[in-house]
């Protein structure tokens, strides 16, 4: 087994590392392809269980048992398996948690997947701490931004998430438009929670060329879903469309396999995007892989299929583990939903399945 540890990969010792990645996509071209035919060049990295928020959409009430240092993947590890990855095809790498910003090392570990030759390396973060790291992040190789927000209302914010802070994720938005080209904020629409702010999301699209993305709420372990707390995608664009009747949609795709389906406003600089995993799934075109904070690759957000590339890195089985891992996890995907016929048989075994917080949106 390989020491734990949170030793920091050098710049030097990565040299020659794109060659690498060339060659290696060259000689396994079809290392990411599932049984459909799909494409895997999107890695998803949770780099902690830890968060500090307490949203109940993504944490249980009881909230989660974290588990020690040494079953979790150390930063070498994590650039160890995000560059085998790269070189099987991987070309875009998303940062998630728990609250990813939580780390320590976070610019530092931005910086080396950087050095991978990996130019497409996003955050998604709550916004609580983002401010204090933008200007470093973006000088790391950051390219674009995710934060999360499902509220405008300070007293609201404190409710959904049990803390303070919405003063600092505002400020966090502000700073992510003036720094980044491509920043998003993701919404999670609950009926009698937030749903009668649509339209006040919308106009955050305005004067700046943000993506606003509304999400239906998902079932995940213990987050307490409800049939009749899901907002469809198609109530909240009447419901934006009752403000703003001239939305259209965008005729441009959000990316190769987008999960957002995206409208504008005339005259606004921004776009709105509808996220419906509950009721007009996008499986047919997926491109995601989710590597979990302590080290299982997972196939499918739904899934509950996982294998653990950890143990392949601390057997010391090199790229081969990693690429066997991928294989393994790849045949083992279903067509949709992680093999659940709808959004109710997710929901029904949703009890035994990862909080979200323990997967990494």
């Amino acid at each position: 087994m390989l020491p734990v540890c949170r030793r920091r990969l050098s710049t030097q010792a990565l040299k020659g590392t794109r060659l690498d990645v060339a060659d290696a996509r060259r000689t396994a071209p079809d290392a990411l392809l599932d049984r459909f035919g799909r494409r895997h060049t999107y890695l998803r990295v949770s780099l902690t269980e830890r968060c500090n928020l307490r949203c109940s959409y993504c944490m249980p009430p009881q909230g989660v048992e974290l588990k020690p240092d040494d079953e979790l993947l150390t930063t070498p590890e994590l650039v160890t398996a995000i560059r085998a990855l790269v070189r099987l095809g991987v070309t875009k790498v998303r940062l998630t948690g728990g609250e990813p910003l939580v780390r320590k090392d976070i610019v530092a570990l931005v910086e080396q997947i950087h050095s991978l030759g990996v130019s497409n390396i996003g955050v998604t973060s709550n916004g609580i701490v983002f401010a204090r790291h933008a200007r470093a992040l973006k000088q790391a190789g950051l390219s674009h931004v995710n934060l999360s927000l499902d509220t405008l209302d300070a007293s609201r914010f404190k409710r959904i998430t049990q803390r303070d802070g919405h003063a600092k994720v505002m400020q966090s938005l502000h700073m992510a438009s003036a720094l980044f080209h491509n920043v998003k904020v993701n919404c999670v629409v609950q009926r009698g929670v937030n749903d009668d702010e649509l339209a006040a999301f919308a106009a955050l699209t305005r004067d700046e060329a943000l993506q606003v993305r509304f999400l239906e709420f998902m079932p995940f372990g213990l987050n307490q879903w409800q049939t009749e707390r899901v907002v469809s995608g198609a109530e909240m664009l009447q419901a934006i469309k009752a403000v703003y009747p001239g939305i259209v949609p965008c005729p441009e795709e959000d990316g190769p396999s987008p999960t957002a389906r995206l409208f504008k406003i005339p005259g606004f600089k921004g776009r709105v995007g509808f996220i419906t995993a509950m009721t007009d799934e996008f499986c047919s075109t997926c491109s995601r892989l989710r590597l979990t904070a302590d080290g299982n690759l997972k196939n499918c957000l739904f899934g509950n299929h996982e294998v653990s590339l950890r143990d392949a890195l601390r057997s010391g089985q090199g790229d081969a583990g990693v690429l066997a891992v991928v294989r393994a996890s790849l045949e083992a995907k279903h067509e949709r939903l992680g093999g659940y016929a709808n959004s109710h048989a997710i929901a029904e075994h949703s009890a035994t399945a990862r909080p979200m917080i323990l997967i990494g949106g």
